[in-house]
């Protein structure tokens, strides 16, 4: 495996805030890196999350709440200064995936990506009615659906949106 320092840098991000961009060209396949922090159960990340979350919500503020999936019984909180990969932004057209392998969340490449290019990812975030414009995507991709929703969600977002337009229509 390549040393990581030398195929990523941290910098300002067009996306949002700070992103992790390739300081060489990257084939597909590529570990890119690792995704680290604090093991905590699935109860004390939920905990974090939604203290984080009130954080934000009560603030002028932005920030985001890294507390990462690793499995059914724990996530990883990455909110440490140590974690890098907290920065890899979201995007309708993602560049990179999520592995967990052996226990170990790692960020890879989907496709080639270019020097100066900054990774991306699928954030994975379900779609639900009650919340899911909390989560604006400024990933600027020509898919954008303009909200952070997991790809595999799309379906179920256009059929919502159908159905408010047509009650909309009725109601006119």
């Amino acid at each position: 495996m390549q040393n990581n320092k030398k195929i990523w840098m941290v910098k300002t991000s067009k996306i949002h805030g700070t992103g992790v961009f390739a300081t060489q060209n990257i084939a597909k396949g590529t570990r890119i890196i690792e995704y680290i922090g604090q093991k905590v159960t699935k109860k004390e990340g939920d905990k974090r999350s939604e203290r984080r979350i009130k954080k934000y919500l009560n603030s002028k503020e932005t920030g985001s709440v890294y507390i990462f999936e690793l499995n059914s019984r724990y996530d990883i909180d990455g909110s440490y200064s140590y974690n890098k990969a907290r920065f890899i932004n979201h995007s309708c057209n993602p560049n990179c995936e999520v592995d967990i392998i052996k226990g170990k969340i790692w960020i890879s490449s989907i496709k080639k990506i270019k020097i100066g290019e900054e990774f991306t990812y699928d954030y994975g975030y379900e779609f639900d009615k009650e919340d899911f414009t909390d989560h604006i995507c400024e990933c600027g991709s020509k898919k954008c659906i303009g909200y952070i929703i997991s790809q595999d969600d799309w379906g179920k977002y256009k059929n919502w949106k159908k159905k408010i337009k047509l009650l909309e229509k009725k109601s006119i």
